[in-house]
């Protein structure tokens, strides 16, 4: 188990350059077994999640040519479809939350699609039904292994229909639309999820021959089309590094600037921020940080009433910046109500918080109360271990902002999404050591 050790308490300067997106990255990768022709992705993050499914591809057979840093070619021509019933598939696409996208590609390429129950972060309930429910719908027939935790979904063929989607998942919008794309006939998805990385993916499948109209919309019209052929694709700058380093530089008073961050694609990102007083400048394609001298202030309703963050989705905020959000609000000015509607377990790393010094009432596994110090107070180093990735990285910017010296455990749920961070933090000045 990998720690990292770090020396808070100092300030921090000069630009950070966000990596490509984890989870767009996890819809992309998968798509490219949706054609026998080569498919070249660009800005990948070098993460352990993405590399996971990369080596899932691998082991199915696709051929990846690395071209540079970031960029491969994928050709999926002769995928091994009997990797997916072996006892080696079911371990390892246990292990990848994403895995579970796989089934969509397959399902509508090769007529089969399987699955473990997949892993991921320990953060509550994350259904699949949506996923599957869409399936059945295209006309797919549904099998469970509940003794080895195994799924599965065949057809001879798919057939285009309406669906009205339960929930508008991202990952289940993305794997019925993978599916729905060489359908027969057209298919219609009502609650789609229409975030940026959803977006992304559907022009991509466009450009490979799909029709697909309604992007940016919680409507999908899907035209299905008999093959598809292979493209080049960029992938977004990762919006959840992008507001962990806007928390960064406001808890430990820092100037930075933040490269290439796609503003267009930010949403509700830079006002959610502003409203808990943290000045961001827009320079070009870059978010400019202030030192924040005098701290910052979080604004209160109109009526005078606290002031409550919830996560909703697209264009509302997404739920993985709230655990940064819980914890620069300790360090803030005024009080704020954190309700986490997605997730059950998220929160529960505030005992973590609470032990270096933070003024938080959990009122229950989906909402806590934060009261700022105001940096009257600061947070105090301690030993602590981390849960999940969004919640690890929320305790790694408690500790730049703490006094002393602290340790992190299970850094690999870090290291699961963001792109060699200890190196990326010590050239802005952090001290930080990977044990």
């Amino acid at each position: 188990m990998g720690t990292f050790r770090i020396e808070g308490g100092h300030r921090l300067s000069g630009e950070i350059t966000p990596q490509g997106a984890k989870n767009e990255a996890l819809q992309i990768l998968c798509a490219v077994l949706l054609t026998s022709e080569e498919v070249t992705i660009n800005n990948i993050p070098d993460i352990v999640d993405v590399n996971k499914l990369i080596s899932l591809l691998e082991n199915l057979g696709v051929t990846i040519h690395k071209k540079k840093k970031g960029s491969y070619v994928f050709k999926a021509d002769d995928v091994n479809l009997e990797y997916l019933q072996s006892d080696q598939f079911k371990q390892d696409g246990r292990g990848l939350r994403g895995s579970i996208m796989l089934v969509g590609p397959l399902l509508a390429r090769f007529g089969k699609g399987y699955i473990p129950k997949p892993g991921g972060d320990k953060i509550g309930r994350r259904r699949l039904d949506t996923h599957f429910e869409g399936f059945i719908k295209l006309g797919a027939k549904f099998r469970y292994n509940k003794e080895e935790y195994f799924y599965g979904v065949e057809a001879k063929s798919l057939k285009g229909t309406y669906m009205l989607l339960d929930e508008a998942s991202v990952t289940g919008t993305a794997n019925i639309v993978m599916a729905a794309v060489l359908a027969e006939g057209q298919t219609t998805i009502y609650n789609a999820a229409c975030e940026p990385y959803l977006q992304q993916l559907c022009k991509m499948l466009n450009r490979m021959g799909a029709k697909i109209s309604g992007i940016g919309s919680n409507l999908l019209v899907i035209d299905g089309v008999r093959e598809l052929g292979g493209t080049e694709h960029t992938m977004l700058p990762d919006m959840i590094e992008i507001g962990s380093w806007i928390g960064l530089a406001a808890m430990t008073k820092s100037e930075l600037t933040i490269k290439d961050v796609s503003w267009d694609d930010l949403g509700q990102i830079p006002s959610v921020f502003r409203k808990l007083g943290i000045q961001l400048e827009q320079k070009g394609d870059d978010i400019y940080i202030p030192r924040h001298e005098n701290g910052y202030e979080i604004q209160n309703y109109i009526d005078g009433s606290i002031l409550t963050i919830a996560d909703a989705p697209w264009p509302g905020l997404t739920p993985d910046l709230l655990s940064i959000i819980l914890v620069i609000s300790t360090q803030a000015r005024g009080e704020v109500i954190i309700h986490q509607k997605m997730f059950e377990s998220r929160l529960f790393f505030v005992d973590k918080l609470l032990d270096m010094g933070a003024k938080i009432i959990l009122c229950d596994p989906h909402r806590a109360a934060v009261m700022g110090h105001d940096f009257k107070s600061t947070l105090k180093a301690t030993t602590m271990t981390s849960p999940d990735i969004r919640a690890g990285v929320s305790l790694l910017i408690a500790a730049l902002s703490a006094k002393g010296t602290s340790t992190i455990h299970n850094i690999e749920q870090i290291d699961r999404g963001y792109e060699n961070i200890d190196e990326r933090l010590r050239a802005i000045g952090a001290r930080i050591v990977r044990v």
